[in-house]
């Protein structure tokens, strides 16, 4: 099976998400800037992209529209995650063509429901 990127500059929240995904049998990739995610993305050819949205370089809207613009990478399911709970906020981020969105803190639960939905592989 595929990896899942996970591009994310918090290393608490990198760990947490790596943890959880590795736990529940998914092997991962991970990025700290937006352009390293899409460089990942782009050789790696990941299952799933989790995405977040306030990067370092640039954010993740504009590298989602990236990945979308690209042949190599446009088929790849991208997650949002982000702590911005606001619903104007998370309906711009929904309106800008993510597949899904997560929120921080993470819920165990919900997160791994949501991972499965896309990646088709049951815990």
């Amino acid at each position: 099976m595929k990896p899942i990127l996970i591009v994310e500059d918090n290393e608490r929240n990198l760990k947490l998400v790596r943890d959880i995904l590795q736990f529940k049998g998914y092997s991962t990739l991970e990025a700290g800037t937006a352009e390293d995610g899409l460089r990942l993305a782009r050789t790696e050819q990941p299952a799933l992209i989790l995405l977040d949205i306030q990067l370092p370089d640039f954010d993740g809207i504009t590298a989602l529209l990236r990945l979308r613009s690209d042949a190599a990478t446009q088929h790849i399911p991208v997650l949002a995650v982000s702590a911005s709970a606001m619903p104007d906020d998370q309906q711009r981020i929904m309106a800008s063509g993510f597949d899904a969105y997560i929120t921080k803190p993470i819920e165990m639960h919900s997160f791994v429901k949501t991972v499965e939905r896309f990646i088709g592989m049951a815990a």
